[in-house]
C-alpha cells in the first residue's frame, strides 16, 4: 500500500511553486506554503489567489471550491514549519548551492520519515540528495508550468533512492491527476533535454540573421503545429533560466555543443533582457509580466508595405509534377484565382492529377467550406497538358517533381529555355540547395524557393527560401503570391533543413539517441513532449508518420552541410531504415503498426 500524504510542504512561492501548491489543495491535501520572508510570502499567497480567482471568472472553479483551496493552505515564513509534514517539494530558482543548503536545513527540520523532493528541471537530484543523511528519501518531482493545467510530472530517481518512495510518489501523481514518468538521473531528464537544445538552435538561428524573430517562430507554430514558438517561449520560461538550464546541460551532459548558451543569450541576461518578467526579451512587452508584444524597433514593416516593394504581377501559373504536393499546389492556386497550367510527363499522369484535385475539391464541397460554383470555377481555371512549351507564356513556375538534384537542374535549364524573361521560377525542394538549381539556369536572380508543406490545400506556412542570387523583386513577388494565397510566409536563407526541418530533426534525432540508450521507452518520451511541452505529437509517433527513411534522409543532410557532431544520425535510426523498418507506410517502424 502506498503511504498516505495527509500533509506537504512547498518552498519557494513564485510562479511554479504557487502552482503546485494550487495542485495539492485543489485534490484535497492540506498544504504549508513556505517563503524567506513576508514579502515574498505575500507575493506567493498574490499568486495563488490570482490563479484561483482566475479559474472562478472562467467557470473551471466554484467559489466555494475556491475557498476550501485557500483554506488548506498555511502560508509561513521560514524553514521550521515544515516539521511535521509527510513530503515537501523544493521550487526555488535553478542554483546548486541554494537547493542544497536548503535541502540540508529540511534534512534537519524533517520528521525522519519524510520524503523531500526536488522540482529541479535540470541540476543533478543526486548533488542535491547527498547536502542530506537521507539520500534514500530524496527525489525529484518535475512539475511542467503552469502546475495546474499540465498533466505531466517527471518522478527523477537516484541510484539510492528507495523503490518505496518512487512508488509512493508516483501514487501521489495518480490522485493528482497527472501522468508520471519515471526516469533517471540524467541532465535534463526527458523534457528539457529535448527541449532545450531546440530552442538553443533556434537563438542561434536568429543570433546569425538567417531569419526574423517572427518567421522563426511562424514558421514552427504553422508548419508543426506548436503551441507557441522557441523565441516566444524563450521569453515566457525567462531568458536567465534558460541560460541556466542550458549551462548546467552543457556541463553535465557530455559538453555538447549544442547545449552551449549561444552567445546572445548570455548578452541578453547581462542587459536584463530576460522576456515577458522584465518587459523584454526578444520580444518587447507592454509592460514587465505582460504577455501582450507592442511594437518595437525590429517589428516589420506592414504587410502591405513590404509587399508593395517591386514585387511582379502573377496572372498564370506553371505547376510541374504529378505527385502529392503537386497536386496540392494546384488546387491551392487554382482556388485564390490565378490561372493554372499543369504539366506532368504524360496524359496518364495529367488524368490521374485530374482526378485527385476533382476529389480534393469535391470534399471540399461536402465538408461545406467550399460552394459548387467555387469548385467548377477552380477547375475551369486548370489547363492539363504533358509538354513544357505550354509554359512559355506563364508568369511563374512552381517544380515540384522527384527529390533529386540532377532531374531538379535539367527541368529548370528547360524551363529557362522555353519561358519568357522575367518569369520566377520556384522550386518546392525541401532539402536541397536552391543555388544549385537556380546556376542550372542563366537567370538565377528569378529562382526561389517555395516550400509548400503537406497536405498544401491546408498547411497555412510557405517557406521563402533566397539564395544570394535571388533578386528583391523576386522574393517580393514571392511573398505577394504567398499573400494572395492565404499562406503565411517566412523568408529564409538557402541552408539545409531551411527554418522548420533545420530545428525539428536535430529534435527527432535527440529523441532517438535518448530510446537507443536506455533511459526511457518510446511511450514515455512521447508523453513527456506532448503532456509537458503541448506538441501535438511526439517524436515517435512523428518519425513512423513522416517515414523513418525520409527522416533519415534529411538528417543526413543536415549534418553533411552543417558538420555538427551532434546532428549525426543516431545509429538506431539507421539500422531501422536498413531494416526496412520505415514507419506507417511499412506497418512498422518505432512501433508496430500492423496490430492496429
Amino acid at each position: 500500500m502506498a503511504r498516505e500524504f495527509t500533509r506537504v510542504g512547498v518552498v519557494g512561492l513564485g510562479t511554479m511553486g504557487a502552482g503546485i501548491v494550487e495542485v495539492f489543495a485543489r485534490n484535497g491535501v492540506d498544504v504549508t506554503a513556505v517563503e524567506i520572508s513576508d514579502v515574498a510570502l505575500e507575493r506567493g499567497r498574490a499568486t495563488l489567489t490570482g490563479s484561483t480567482d482566475r479559474a472562478v471568472a472562467k467557470g473551471k472553479l466554484a467559489e466555494a471550491e475556491r475557498d476550501a483551496l485557500m483554506a488548506r493552505v498555511d502560508f509561513r515564513v521560514g524553514l521550521d514549519a515544515l516539521h511535521d509534514v509527510d513530503l515537501v517539494i523544493e521550487a526555488v530558482p535553478e542554483h546548486l548551492d541554494l537547493k542544497q543548503r536548503i535541502f540540508a536545513e529540511l534534512d534537519r527540520v524533517c520528521k525522519p520519515e519524510a520524503i523531500l523532493a526536488t522540482n529541479t528541471s535540470s541540476l543533478s537530484v543526486t548533488e542535491i540528495s547527498v547536502a542530506t543523511t537521507r539520500p534514500n528519501q530524496v527525489i525529484g518531482i518535475h512539475f511542467f508550468n503552469p502546475a495546474p493545467v499540465m498533466k505531466l510530472v517527471e518522478v527523477v530517481r537516484t541510484v539510492v533512492t528507495s523503490a518505496d518512495v518512487v512508488a509512493d510518489v508516483e501514487a501521489l501523481c495518480e490522485r493528482l491527476g497527472k501522468v508520471d514518468v519515471t526516469i533517471s538521473d540524467r541532465a535534463g531528464f526527458i523534457a528539457n533535454a529535448l527541449l532545450f537544445g531546440y530552442l538553443n538552435h533556434a537563438v542561434g538561428m536568429f543570433e546569425a540573421r538567417y531569419a526574423t524573430r517572427e518567421d522563426i517562430d511562424a514558421a514552427m507554430k504553422l508548419g508543426c503545429g506548436l503551441p507557441m514558438g522557441p523565441l516566444a517561449l524563450m521569453d515566457l520560461i525567462g531568458l536567465d533560466t534558460a541560460y541556466e538550464i542550458l549551462d548546467t546541460m552543457y556541463r553535465r551532459g557530455g559538453r555538447d555543443r549544442r547545449h552551449a548558451p549561444a552567445p546572445l543569450l548570455k548578452q541578453m541576461v547581462t542587459a536584463g533582457l530576460l522576456g515577458r518578467k522584465s518587459g523584454r526579451g526578444f520580444y518587447t512587452y507592454e509592460r514587465p509580466g505582460s504577455p501582450k508584444v507592442v511594437p518595437d524597433e525590429y517589428t516589420p514593416l506592414a504587410a502591405d508595405a513590404a509587399l508593395a516593394d517591386g514585387a511582379r504581377a502573377i496572372a498564370k501559373v506553371g505547376v510541374v509534377g504529378s505527385g502529392t504536393m503537386a497536386t496540392g499546389i494546384i488546387e491551392v492556386f487554382a482556388k485564390a484565382g490565378y490561372e493554372v497550367i499543369s504539366v506532368t510527363r504524360g496524359a496518364e499522369k495529367s488524368a490521374k492529377v485530374c482526378e485527385a484535385v476533382k476529389t480534393s475539391l469535391n470534399k471540399g464541397v461536402v465538408r461545406g467550406k467550399l460552394s459548387e460554383t467555387d469548385r467548377d470555377d477552380a477547375l475551369g481555371r486548370i489547363t492539363w497538358s504533358a509538354t513544357l512549351e505550354h509554359l512559355a507564356d506563364v508568369d511563374l513556375v512552381v517544380e515540384a517533381v522527384i527529390e533529386e538534384l540532377s532531374v531538379k537542374k535539367a527541368l529548370f535549364a528547360s524551363l529557362d529555355e522555353i519561358c519568357k524573361p522575367g518569369v520566377v521560377l520556384a522550386t518546392t525542394t525541401s532539402s536541397l540547395p536552391v543555388i544549385d538549381v537556380a546556376m542550372a539556369t542563366q537567370r538565377p536572380a528569378d529562382v526561389v524557393g517555395l516550400h509548400f508543406f503537406n497536405p498544401a490545400p491546408i498547411m497555412p506556412l510557405v517557406e521563402i527560401v533566397q539564395t544570394i542570387r535571388t533578386s528583391a523583386e523576386t522574393s517580393a513577388t514571392a511573398r505577394a503570391v504567398c499573400a494572395k494565397l492565404g499562406k503565411t510566409g517566412v523568408v529564409c536563407g538557402d541552408r539545409s533543413g531551411f527554418i522548420v526541418n533545420a530545428l525539428l530533426f536535430p529534435y527527432l534525432n535527440d529523441a532517438v539517441k535518448m530510446l537507443e540508450a536506455s533511459y526511457s521507452t518510446a511511450d514515455d518520451i512521447d508523453y513527456a513532449m506532448k503532456l509537458g511541452c503541448g506538441y501535438p505529437m511526439g517524436p515517435f509517433e512523428l518519425l513512423d508518420v513522416v517515414g523513418l527513411d525520409v527522416s533519415l534522409a534529411i538528417q543526413r543532410e543536415l549534418y553533411l552541410e552543417l558538420r555538427e557532431p551532434g546532428f549525426a544520425p543516431a545509429p538506431l535510426l539507421e539500422h531501422l531504415v536498413t531494416a526496412g523498418y520505415l514507419g506507417r507506410k511499412s506497418g512498422r517502424g518505432f512501433r508496430d503498426h500492423t496490430r492496429r
